[in-house]
């Protein structure tokens, strides 16, 4: 049997944006898991707004690739296998690696010590000690900071679909055996080539790290995936 949206939560009613955004949360991060059924009714219920307003918004969520419609059976939460997932990483590693060569190009000079401090050595104390969620954090600062400075709207919204559909997988990909301290290692040294303004080496460095996240990927798709 398959899961259902139908428990509802407390939230205040919403505009369209809330609840896209609301619900895109709770998909990305699995609160909502893959095959779920979106049932209109209680979401209604729960944001205080008309079922065409829910359609709108699953809608919206359709195009960006986090729900689709079955003949008859209505909205659901999309599921991916491990091609979708792989061919996925294929344009993830270019657009990650873009990313951060546009904003070591767009930087002022020293614009990276925040980052150089938060991968130092309280966070490689951190990932020996096993903390993951501590990590993912900090990458997850090191991806707001280059696309904030990165600044190309269309680049944030073709990252923003990846990272909607990958969030959990990132997160599960950090726990595997030595995946920690390799990605760790592999960030300071993007960090390292972005405080010394060489773009072209973050951008290669990054897309080996994309690589590498790729290969634990696949050697352990049956946990992850």
């Amino acid at each position: 049997m398959e899961p259902s949206s139908s428990v509802t939560m407390s939230t205040p009613k919403a505009d369209l944006q809330s609840i896209q955004a609301i619900l895109r949360d709770r998909i990305s991060t699995h609160a909502i898991p893959p095959g779920t059924k979106l049932n209109e009714i209680p979401l209604s219920e729960e944001f205080g707004v008309s079922r065409s307003r829910i359609r709108e918004a699953l809608a919206n969520l359709e195009q960006r690739g986090l729900v689709e419609r079955i003949h008859n059976q209505g909205a659901r939460v999309a599921k991916l296998d491990a091609t979708d997932i792989y061919n996925m990483y294929d344009v993830f590693e270019l657009l990650e690696g873009l990313c951060v060569r546009l904003a070591v190009q767009r930087a002022p000079k020293g614009s990276w010590q925040d980052l150089v401090d938060l991968f130092g050595a309280d966070l490689e104390e951190a990932v020996k000690r096993g903390d993951c969620d501590r990590l993912f954090e900090a990458i997850m600062t090191y991806r707001r900071r280059t696309q904030e400075t990165a600044a190309n709207p269309t680049l944030n919204t073709f990252l923003e679909s990846i990272y909607d559909k990958t969030l959990v997988i990132i997160r599960r990909t950090l726990i595997l055996p030595g995946r920690a301290e390799l990605s760790f290692n592999e960030h300071v040294a993007i960090i390292s080539a972005m405080q010394a303004g060489d773009g072209e080496q973050a951008e290669a460095l990054k897309r080996a790290n994309m690589r590498t996240a790729r290969e634990f990927l696949e050697r352990y798709k049956d946990f992850v995936l």
